[in-house]
C-alpha cells in the first residue's frame, strides 16, 4: 500500500504522466491518420476550410479508462471506492464516447444521436447520480436529463474553434479538483479520473492549438459532455440549504458559473437562430467564438478571451464553494444578475458584428 504522504507526488507525476501520454498518443494517432475520422468541410458547415482528422477524442477515452485502472493498481486508497454511482460515470462516459465515435464514422441523424445522450442520462440517474432539486424523483430524474444532455450538446457546439472546447473543459475540471480539495477528498479515484483527463485536453491541445493538426470530433465532445455533466452533478450541484425542501435558488450558482462559457453560447445560438427562423441544430459561423472575430479578433485572441473568462468563472465558483454557508438568498439574487448582465453584453456584441459575407483564412492565423 502507497503511503498517504507520498500521494501528492504520485498525483502529480500521474498528471505530467498523462500530459506526455497524450501528446505521444495523439501525435500517432496524427501520422496514421487518413480516413479515420476526417472532417470534410465541403459536407457540413465549419469554420475551418482545409480538412483535418477528428480523431483527439480517443486520447482523451485512453487516459479516462488508464487512470482507473492506474487508481486500482496502485492501491492509492485502503478502502473499496469502487460504488455504484462510479460505475455509472464509467459506463455513462463509455456509452458517450461509443456515441461520439459512431457520429464521426457514419455521421448519425440528430434523433438517434438525442436517444443515445438519454441512454448516458439514464445511466447516470440509476445509478445514483441525480441532481436532487425537489425530491420528487420524476422531476429531479428529468431536470438531471435535461442537464446532461444539455451539456452534452453545449459542448459539442462549443467545439467550432481551434482550442475552444478544450480548454474550456480544462477550466471546468480545474475548478472541480480545487472543490474536491476543499472537501479534503482530494485523493479519490474520482479525482484521478479528472487529473487523467485534464492531461489528456492538455496534450491535445499541444496539436488543437491554431492552427489546428486536428479536432477533438463528437468522439471527444460527447465523452467530455457526460463526464462534465457527471461531475458536476456530484460536486457543483449538490450544495443545498439542509432541511429545506423544494428548490433553492443557491443551488444554482455553482454549475451555472462553472459552465458559463458553454451555456451561454449554446443560448445565444439558440435565440438567435430561432429568431431568425433557422434549425438550432444545424452547424453555421454564428456561434459566439465566430462574432468575437467579426469584430476583428483573430482566432488566438478569441481563445485567450474565453479560456480567461472560464477560468475567471470557475475561480468565483471555488471561492463561492468554500463560502458556500454565508450566501443569503440575495447574494444569489446579485449573482444572478451580473450573470443576465454578462449575457446581455454578449448579446449586444452578438447583434452589434458585421459577419462578412465569404470568409478569409488570412484572419485565423
Amino acid at each position: 500500500m502507497i503511503d498517504f504522504y507520498s500521494h501528492d507526488l504520485l498525483y502529480l507525476l500521474f498528471f505530467v504522466l498523462s500530459v506526455i501520454f497524450s501528446i505521444l498518443i495523439n501525435g500517432i494517432l496524427l501520422r496514421f491518420a487518413k480516413t479515420l475520422g476526417i472532417r470534410q468541410p465541403e459536407n457540413m458547415i465549419r469554420w475551418a476550410t482545409t480538412t483535418k482528422p477528428a480523431i483527439g477524442g480517443i486520447s482523451f477515452y485512453i487516459l479516462f479508462l488508464i487512470s482507473v485502472s492506474a487508481y486500482s493498481i496502485f492501491q492509492l486508497s485502503k478502502q473499496n471506492e469502487f460504488n455504484l454511482p462510479l460505475i455509472g460515470l464509467i459506463l455513462s462516459s463509455s456509452f458517450g464516447f461509443l456515441l461520439g465515435l459512431a457520429d464521426d464514422a457514419y455521421n448519425t441523424i440528430p434523433t438517434l444521436k438525442f436517444a443515445g445522450q438519454l441512454v448516458c442520462a439514464i445511466l447516470l440517474i440509476s445509478t445514483g447520480i441525480m441532481i436532487n432539486l425537489t425530491g420528487y424523483f420524476i422531476i429531479d430524474a428529468s431536470f438531471t436529463a435535461f442537464w446532461v444532455i444539455g451539456i452534452m450538446n453545449s459542448i459539442n457546439m462549443l467545439d467550432n474553434m481551434d482550442g475552444i472546447t478544450s480548454s474550456i473543459a480544462l477550466s471546468i475540471l480545474l475548478a472541480g479538483l480545487a472543490v474536491m480539495a476543499v472537501q479534503q477528498n482530494f485523493f479519490t479515484v474520482q479525482s484521478f479520473q479528472m487529473i487523467g483527463v485534464c492531461g489528456a485536453l492538455i496534450g491535445f491541445l499541444f496539436y488543437n492549438f491554431n492552427p489546428s493538426r486536428m479536432y477533438m470530433g463528437d468522439t471527444g465532445s460527447q465523452f467530455l459532455g457526460v463526464f462534465l455533466a457527471g461531475i458536476s452533478i456530484m460536486l457543483f450541484w449538490d450544495q443545498r440549504q439542509p432541511n429545506i425542501p423544494g428548490i433553492q435558488i443557491k443551488q444554482f450558482i455553482l454549475p451555472l458559473l462553472s459552465f458559463t462559457v458553454p451555456i451561454m453560447d449554446t443560448a445565444t445560438v439558440f435565440i438567435h437562430r430561432i429568431r431568425r427562423k433557422h434549425s438550432p441544430f444545424v452547424g453555421g459561423r454564428d456561434h459566439t467564438t465566430h462574432h468575437l472575430v467579426y469584430h476583428g479578433f483573430t482566432d488566438r485572441h478569441v481563445f485567450f478571451i474565453l479560456f480567461s473568462l472560464s477560468l475567471l468563472m470557475n475561480g468565483i465558483t471555488v471561492l463561492i464553494y468554500k463560502n458556500f454557508e454565508s450566501v443569503t438568498s440575495m447574494h444569489a439574487l446579485a449573482i444572478f444578475g451580473l450573470y443576465l448582465l454578462l449575457f446581455i453584453l454578449i448579446q449586444m456584441m452578438y447583434l452589434t458584428a458585421k459577419p462578412p459575407h465569404v470568409l478569409s483564412d488570412n484572419n485565423k492565423q
